[in-house]
């Protein structure tokens, strides 16, 4: 389904996307679960606030909850493929170790180092976008990890989707919730489908234990970007490991 026009779902749209039935997306709208207000006695579901929705599931997902969304955002997609780590991230956008020590200065460098990719072109305008989704709702998360991401896509100032990593080394306090971070990622996605689906990508990648350890021993970008590859293969593409061993 091709949502790129939709301003707000109805029941039937929104139960299309969703792959669910129109008597559950119903039924959730009626008991508060969806976002959704009723508009001349219908339900609209503006798409904006169903991303945000979506987004927020997949923080709070587990693995198998996560494998569940991933495929519902998979078949809404059709044939567009969600892109490999490895096509998304540059030597040039990775810092290890980032050096920054407070919070605005990890956004402002993160969103530096994806603008020397030339794929940003306002890193201060991504930056402060950066810094009102933060404000809404931090995205650290217990794990050490930051998923750091604007609210909406910022196509004005992004030519292709793509993502910045930092790690700095020792962890610092990036939010008011007081856990400690020093992995930090930056999603400058091109589009709200790419986005969801690059977030729940890397959900599941960097639920591993042993990636989260190997970036924090990594002494250089391209061993970062090398671990986030290898891990991607091996959870999404283990036959074609198995072709090339």
């Amino acid at each position: 389904m091709d949502t790129s026009i939709v301003e707000d779902f109805d029941i039937g749209q929104l139960a299309a996307y969703l792959h669910l039935t129109p008597a559950q997306v119903l039924k959730m709208a009626e008991r508060n679960r969806l976002p959704g207000r009723k508009v001349g006695g219908q339900w609209r579901f503006p798409e904006a606030e169903i991303h945000h929705w979506l987004e927020e599931r997949i923080g709070a997902a587990d693995e198998e909850q996560l494998e569940r969304v991933e495929a519902m955002l998979d078949r809404s997609a059709g044939a567009e493929k969600t892109p490999r780590l490895g096509e998304l991230l540059h030597p040039e956008a990775v810092a290890a170790p980032l050096l920054a020590r407070t919070r605005s200065s990890v956004i402002r460098e993160m969103c530096q180092l994806a603008a020397n990719t030339g794929l940003l072109w306002d890193p201060a305008a991504m930056g402060e976008a950066v810094q009102a989704r933060e404000a809404m709702h931090p995205t650290a998360l217990d794990s050490g990890v930051a998923l750091l991401h604007p609210r909406r896509p910022q196509t004005s100032i992004l030519a292709d989707s793509l993502i910045a990593v930092g790690i700095c080394r020792s962890p610092l306090p990036f939010s008011d919730a007081g856990q400690l971070t020093d992995i930090f990622f930056l999603i400058c996605s091109y589009d709200d489908a790419v986005h969801l689906r690059i977030l729940a990508k890397l959900s599941r990648v960097l639920g591993s234990d042993d990636v989260l350890t190997g970036l924090r021993a990594a002494e250089s970008p391209r061993d970062a970007i090398a671990i986030l590859r290898q891990a991607d293969d091996e959870l999404y593409h283990p036959s074609e490991i198995e072709e090339n061993a």
